[in-house]
């Protein structure tokens, strides 16, 4: 019997959590209504059309991949910025950070002819540098079309999120996220998983959008896929996950190229938007003050 759990789109952002750290992968079931995805397609499908496919085998020869929907996109903006999955993000997320960012964001099209994309961790995207201890993504991949096995459904090795790095997946420890439009597979960074094979006459569809640690680099490049003359009309919370704030204390800061004494040398991302430096990372500043208290307390003991 499959290990992959298939949750209500009521599950609280907890229980979810709780899957996602023990199992690696869900499917939440009927997140979107037909005329959001209606709306959504009519919105990202132009930029599809126009893509290119991918340079090699592991992007994909019969598969496109079209990125900065965030920019692009007010419905994708809306999948971004979804209560229970930006909340579940941020709780599984924020032991390990004092902020998350939007990672990537990428419509992915897998055509009829492609075959099974090699299995991999999205946390080798960093190189393997980060310890194993440490999950730095959360992942999502919204069907926009129906999932089935046939016309290429995301493999997944539900568990292997728990499995030391070098263990490989067997063909029998192997299950298809199979859902209809409108659902949402989650997964974490460490969990084995790959596009599946499309042997079907029509396209699967779906939306990769994801997130990860606020200290680390972005696989998608924000400042550039979403740069501050798009990102100055939506709200601060969706400017501050694509990057536009400070990621710590001391994280992201900058210092405007201007003459002497014409600006604070040393201001917020922020400042670009508001023209106001405040007192910024105060916060930020408590919190990583009383954690290394923390730290030192119990080195001192």
């Amino acid at each position: 019997m499959g290990q992959l759990k298939y949750l209500p789109a009521n599950v609280s952002k907890q229980a979810l959590c709780e899957v996602i750290a023990n199992d690696g992968a869900a499917i939440i079931e009927g997140v979107l209504e037909a005329d959001s995805l209606s709306a959504l397609k009519s919105e990202i499908m132009p930029y599809v059309d126009a893509t290119d496919v991918g340079r090699d085998d592991f992007t994909g020869r019969h598969t496109t991949r079209t990125g900065a929907l965030v920019a692009r996109s007010a419905a994708c903006r809306e999948l971004v910025m979804n209560d229970l999955i930006l909340g579940a993000a941020r709780q599984f997320l924020t032991p390990y950070c004092e902020r998350i960012q939007l990672h990537l964001t990428q419509v992915i099209r897998i055509m009829p002819g492609q075959e099974k994309q090699p299995l991999h961790r999205d946390r080798l995207a960093w190189g393997g540098f980060i310890p194993e201890t440490i999950e730095p993504q959360f992942n999502t991949i919204w069907a926009v079309s129906d999932f089935t096995q046939e016309n290429g459904a995301t493999q997944i090795v539900p568990r292997s999120n728990k499995w030391p790095s070098d263990r490989k997946a067997s063909s029998k420890q192997i299950e298809y996220a199979e859902m209809a439009a409108g659902s949402v597979l989650v997964y974490s960074g460490s969990v084995i998983h790959g596009g599946g094979a499309n042997v079907s006459g029509k396209d699967r569809i779906g939306i990769n959008n994801t997130y990860a640690l606020g200290w680390l680099r972005q696989e998608e490049n924000q400042y550039l896929s979403c740069p501050p003359s798009i990102a100055k009309h939506f709200t601060p919370e969706l400017r501050d996950l694509l990057g536009y704030t400070m990621g710590s204390y001391a994280l992201g800061y900058f210092t405007p190229p201007t003459g002497p004494g014409e600006n604070p040398e040393v201001i917020p991302p922020e400042f670009i938007f508001t023209g106001k430096a405040g007192s910024w990372g105060a916060d930020l500043y408590e919190s990583v003050s009383e954690r290394v208290r923390e730290q030192m307390g119990e080195e001192a003991g």
